[in-house]
């Protein structure tokens, strides 16, 4: 994806790149504004860029070429202490010989404020994340979900510019993970303060953004809001990573504007949105969500292609049922679907008729 270059926005990447060894970019020419009070979050797989983005951001590492702004100031040569960002990481940071309260206070007494003031904001910042009653508790003392509030206390308690989110979660249970994901969501719009979120999980990343960033091999494939990235992926990258997809190989027939008719390996034509092809005769990958997929004709979109399936297993999901079936030539074709009363019940080597509608096809790429 090609990213317009930043000009404007509370924090800015222009023209940002980042090698180690002087040869190989592990940033390549990174252009992204960021608007005040918003939540974006960098999402990629591991080595995709996006931690490299937030260390330049908070001043851990140094851009090999291009400009950071921050608040309209470039930011390149100040150092990390002075740029006014608070800091949240997966492994909490706290100073294990240090309580609570002794936490809080550091950022303070490292900013030269009177014991009045730290006293005051220290209370107010464990009030926001509910932990007002453990201030003289040292972190072993604490559970997971209780060290990741205060961490969160300490990186707002000096009224930072700008809060980094490094992870945070990713250390906790899934059950107290998704609470924590609500909780700094509201704590958020509660404050309208900027957060840059990092994560490598998809769901995370739907659940709390405003906007998200997906990043691969150092540039940002898509930069869109939650429901545009999943609805409407820009390349097969973007289509795969974000949520689970159907993927049909198949050859571009026709295109006309914005619509493509594709063959596919049975000899079969299907129509699907152009999005990331060209013209006729080029390779491309047939992009279908599993919830998009029915296969009661009632239940079919008016105007909804239908294809035969071949039933390979089906898993029980508590709320949903997860079929995986044989689709013109591909193996893990998936549909997902409600678990009602009375649902019908499909077995392994049962042959259907599934259908979907061709607004919900999408070609793209061929990886």
């Amino acid at each position: 994806m090609s990213v317009p270059a930043a000009t404007d926005g509370f924090v800015v990447f222009d023209h940002v790149q980042k090698s180690y060894d002087g040869q190989t970019l592990v940033v390549k020419d990174l252009n992204l504004s960021i608007g005040k009070g918003e939540f974006l979050t960098m999402l990629g797989p591991s080595g995709s860029g996006k931690t490299t983005c937030l260390m330049m951001l908070a001043g851990f590492e140094t851009a090999t070429h291009g400009e950071i702004r921050l608040d309209g100031r470039n930011i390149n040569d100040v150092p990390p202490h002075k740029r006014g960002i608070g800091m949240v990481f997966q492994n909490y940071a706290l100073f294990p010989h240090m309580s609570v309260g002794e936490n809080l206070a550091f950022p303070l007494e490292v900013r030269g404020m009177s014991r009045a003031e730290r006293d005051s904001r220290i209370t107010r910042a464990l009030d926001m994340v509910q932990m007002g009653q453990l201030r003289n508790r040292r972190p072993a003392q604490l559970s997971g979900g209780q060290q990741q509030r205060i961490a969160l206390a300490r990186a707002l308690v000096f009224d930072p510019k700008l809060v980094l989110m490094d992870e945070p979660l990713g250390a906790l249970d899934k059950q107290l993970r998704e609470h924590m994901q609500y909780e700094i969501k509201a704590l958020h719009d509660r404050l309208g303060i900027t957060v840059v979120y990092v994560t490598h999980d998809q769901g995370e990343a739907l659940t709390m953004s405003d906007r998200i960033a997906v990043f691969n091999d150092g540039r940002i494939q898509q930069l869109a809001a939650p429901s545009e990235l999943y609805e409407k992926p820009q390349n097969s990258f973007v289509a795969g990573f974000i949520g689970e997809n159907n993927k049909l190989a198949g050859t571009i027939e026709k295109l006309d504007g914005d619509r493509a008719v594709v063959r596919l390996p049975t000899g079969e034509l299907i129509d699907a949105t152009a999005v990331n092809v060209r013209e006729a005769g080029q390779h491309t990958l047939v992009s279908i969500r599993p919830e998009r997929v029915e296969f009661k004709p009632e239940m079919m979109p008016q105007g909804a292609h239908t294809i035969d399936a071949e039933v390979r297993d089906v898993i029980y999901m508590g709320d949903i049922l997860r079929a995986r079936m044989k689709v013109a030539g591909s193996e893990d074709f998936v549909m997902k679907f409600r678990n009602t009363l009375g649902q019908t019940r499909l077995e392994p080597g049962q042959h259907i008729r599934i259908g979907w509608n061709p607004q919900d096809a999408r070609a793209l790429d061929p990886v």
